[in-house]
């Protein structure tokens, strides 16, 4: 069944369909402390191991830093560096951080993939706008140290969940010339992983979520990706789970059908029993649908 479109939505039910843990009965922190706890264990082992550069500085605000994984070096005479996924995490823009993901990292370095986990200034402290702008800043501080750093520069996958899915699809957008022109450059990314995400913000004002973001309808829009020109977007996977809001799985439909339609290579699919908060613990897992996607796209870079 189609879901509705959110202008047919009364007050009640359009807050209820931006408010992902209204399909698990709301108690989601058990699954953040997973989250934290998978990514404390990820780094102690990566630094005992030597293989883990934590709190690395992108930029010069507060928040502005971020972890970084990288598999041992490979024999002597190999000619291609490893690639690198970078997570940016969700908590729709107001919680979470870095700390709480690098849950994919061990999986990652174990299959010769560099992992690194974003930092970005929470709401309301910075709006939507300066966030998007600090992603594409550490993406962009990524690819000029990637050789000091140990990864390819050109073989850079963007990966985000949920809010992070919007941050990352804006950070895959192509630079833009003027409105209805060419693009201005390659993206910055050379392919990304969109899990659970949210890809038009106006459905989000009037609702709590918006309380610290403060969009209005013309923000709104201008920072909505499924809004924007797509030409150029790379090769993406566009997933989300069976236990989801119609909301959450009306966008992600519609966003991987724009995508298509702008003549961008998009996988699209549903996760059996996973729900919001679960299923980007299967990121890099190879036995999972997810991890299939992501390490196939990645190495195909």
């Amino acid at each position: 069944m189609t879901a509705p479109s959110w202008r047919e939505l009364d007050d009640a039910a359009r807050e209820r369909e931006v408010s992902p843990s209204s399909c698990i009965g709301g108690h989601y922190q058990p699954f953040i402390a997973t989250y934290a706890e998978r990514s404390s264990q990820a780094r102690s082992s990566a630094a005992a191991e030597g293989s883990g550069r934590f709190n690395l500085r992108y930029g010069p605000g507060v928040a502005q830093v971020l972890d970084l994984f990288v598999p041992p070096a490979g024999p002597a005479g190999a000619t291609r560096a490893p690639a690198i996924l970078v997570f940016i995490h969700g908590g729709y823009w107001q919680e979470l951080s870095k700390d709480e993901s690098s849950f994919a990292a061990p999986q990652c370095v174990a299959q010769g993939i560099a992992f690194a986990a974003l930092n970005y200034t929470l709401a309301p402290a910075a709006t939507l706008a300066e966030m998007v702008a600090e992603c594409r800043l550490a993406i962009g501080w990524l690819q000029a140290n990637a050789a000091a750093l140990g990864f390819d520069a050109t073989r850079i996958v963007v990966a985000g969940s949920s809010a992070g899915a919007h941050l990352a699809a804006m950070a895959a957008l192509s630079p833009q010339g003027p409105p209805q022109g060419p693009p201005q450059g390659p993206p910055l990314v050379r392919s990304a992983i969109l899990v659970s995400g949210i890809y038009e913000l106006e459905p989000l004002v009037g609702t709590s979520v918006n309380n610290a973001l403060g969009l209005d309808a013309d923000t709104a829009r201008a920072l909505s990706p499924a809004l924007l020109p797509l030409r150029g977007f790379p090769p993406s996977v566009v997933c989300w789970g069976e236990v989801e809001t119609g909301e959450f799985k009306r966008q992600s439909r519609d966003f991987a059908a724009r995508l298509q339609g702008a003549g961008s290579v998009c996988q699209a699919f549903e996760v059996p029993r996973r729900n919001h908060f679960d299923l980007i613990l299967d990121l890099a897992g190879p036995a999972t649908m997810l991890g299939a996607a992501t390490l196939a796209l990645v190495n195909s870079s």
